[in-house]
């Protein structure tokens, strides 16, 4: 658990720490400072086929175990994430480079879902159904599909790998994890986690690497189904790789081009936390983070007005300090994608750019770290019938669009809903009216009324609708994802009698 390791960080396979069948290998970067945090290596197509014969090997002996007996070794794991908080949230901070607050709180995410799913094992399982036959049984039985590929993102590098596998495990799968490749060590200390928790040979797999890891994952046919957090580029090639072979699924939850509606009955003071928190968080780097601010006309100058006076002075610095709002940007291609969109703005007669911190003076970055990725908030007006690029694809950087609007709400909504994408949306209003016309007709998988478009408490599924996904692979959710159901019917007649007045007589031709 040191950064000042001396080998490289290996793969986790069959219960054994190795190196693999490359022979590359690739570092990972402190995005505050650019120093080198850890050496690891590449995992290769045979590292992720070695891991899912491990995984396929081990599926029976698992799932044998009683789901009592598969959440006793989450109950460690979570321990050790409550007993580890500070220490794990150090090394998330450090690695992807949000605020320590924020660093923290993923770990105890990862805690929490990891309660969830373990809780979950003495909880009911399955449903009881009504026959309309008075001597049937009939209900739903479920039972594990396999194996299980995770794939997961860098922006929350211990939640949302726990999201995908807390509940795949306890449900009788086995997995092959490959997190993302700027947050190696955050997978590495996920790995020693189920390493300490004893938790048997092959259940759980760990493979570093890149794309053509995650793709080995995609491809190989031994493995049932795929969980996906990540880009909608990337998730939508796993859909297609997987809708068309049998047997196999994939689950994604992708990108958004989120939006918070002010309307003209908003609370000022919530309406301004809100779209701040929703527009900043983790430098605008989470898939629910809010890109685009859909304000009525009637409060539009106060609120343009107060909201640019708090991206001017929103702090940006160390993520390690407590005292840090915004950290920096993950790497170079955020850096690149975030200022290619700022451009584009910038050159667009549509736009009128209102706060440009997109390169921070030398003076807003902190004392020994200059060479790391900082930029500060960029905000513009546009119209809603833009076909400006930035206003309709996702940035994921702390880049927003303020858009007034007048008339009602449905206008308000309807502006929302102008995007491919259905992640996230939030609505701020003191009329409830407002609030459950929001309600029942924004085109999102996760809603928020008066609260930042951020969030997700583990007992919630999260996902989107659209182009942000094709089912929620996480929390409880998740179960119809990893998990085959049967409809179980059971006679305790010594007659047999059928549903739908069908007959249940059996004719002969000697009965003619």
């Amino acid at each position: 658990m040191r950064d000042d390791q001396t080998e490289p960080l290996r793969h986790y396979v069959d219960g054994e720490w190795r190196s693999g069948h490359g022979t590359e290998t690739f570092e990972t970067v402190n995005p505050a400072t650019r120093e080198t945090l850890q050496t690891v290596h590449r995992g290769t197509e045979e590292d992720v086929s070695d891991a899912v014969s491990a995984a396929e090997s081990a599926v029976e002996e698992w799932r044998a175990l009683s789901y009592i007996d598969r959440a006793e070794y989450l109950w460690d794991v979570y321990h050790e994430l409550r007993d580890r908080t500070d220490e794990l949230g150090e090394i998330v901070t450090k690695e992807c480079g949000k605020e320590i607050s924020e660093g923290r709180a993923d770990v105890v995410e990862a805690a929490h879902m990891v309660e969830l799913a373990a809780g979950n094992a003495r909880h009911p399982h399955g449903d009881v159904v009504p026959s309309e036959i008075p001597s049937k049984d009939a209900y739903m039985r479920r039972s594990p599909k396999g194996v299980v590929g995770c794939i997961t993102p860098w922006n929350f590098p211990v939640a949302i790998p726990y999201w995908h596998m807390a509940v795949t495990l306890v449900e009788g799968n086995t997995v092959v994890w490959k997190p993302a490749e700027q947050t190696p060590w955050c997978g590495q200390t996920v790995a020693e986690m189920f390493e300490d928790a004893g938790i048997p040979d092959g259940v759980f797999n760990l493979v570093q690497g890149y794309g053509e890891a995650g793709n080995a994952i995609v491809e190989d046919d031994r493995v049932d189904t795929v969980l996906f957090t990540g880009s909608a580029e990337v998730g939508h090639k796993v859909d297609e790789k997987i809708g068309g072979r049998a047997g196999r699924n994939a689950c994604c939850e992708m990108g958004g081009k989120n939006s918070v509606v002010v309307t003209d009955a908003a609370d000022m003071d919530i309406a301004l936390h809100s779209t701040v928190m929703s527009s900043f968080k983790t430098t605008g780097q989470r898939c629910v983070s809010a890109e685009r601010l859909v304000v009525h006309t009637d409060v539009y100058e106060e609120f343009k007005r107060k909201f640019v006076d708090l991206a001017e002075d929103v702090t940006v610095g160390d993520p390690l300090s407590e005292d840090t709002f915004m950290g920096p940007l993950a790497d170079e291609d955020q850096i690149a994608k975030f200022q290619r969109y700022n451009d584009a703005v910038r050159d667009s007669d549509d736009a009128t750019v209102l706060v440009d911190r997109a390169e921070l003076d030398a003076e807003e970055i902190p004392e020994g770290h200059e060479d790391g990725f900082w930029v500060g908030p960029f905000v513009y007006e546009v119209d809603a019938d833009t076909d400006l690029d930035p206003f309709h694809e996702e940035v994921f950087g702390p880049h927003v669009a303020l858009v007034e609007y007048d008339g009602d709400i449905e206008r308000g909504v309807e502006i929302q809903n102008d995007t491919e994408y259905g992640l996230a949306g939030a609505v701020v209003s003191e009329d409830y009216r407002q609030i459950n016309y929001y309600r029942d007709h924004a085109e999102v998988g996760l809603a928020y009324g008066n609260l930042p478009c951020i969030g997700a408490e583990v007992q919630l599924p999260f996902g989107g609708v659209k182009k942000s996904g094709s089912g929620p692979p996480h929390a409880r959710e998740v179960v119809e994802a990893v998990t085959e159901r049967t409809a179980w019917t059971l006679n305790n007649s010594k007659e047999i009698e059928m549903a739908q007045g069908l007959s249940a007589e059996i004719k002969t031709d000697e009965e003619r």
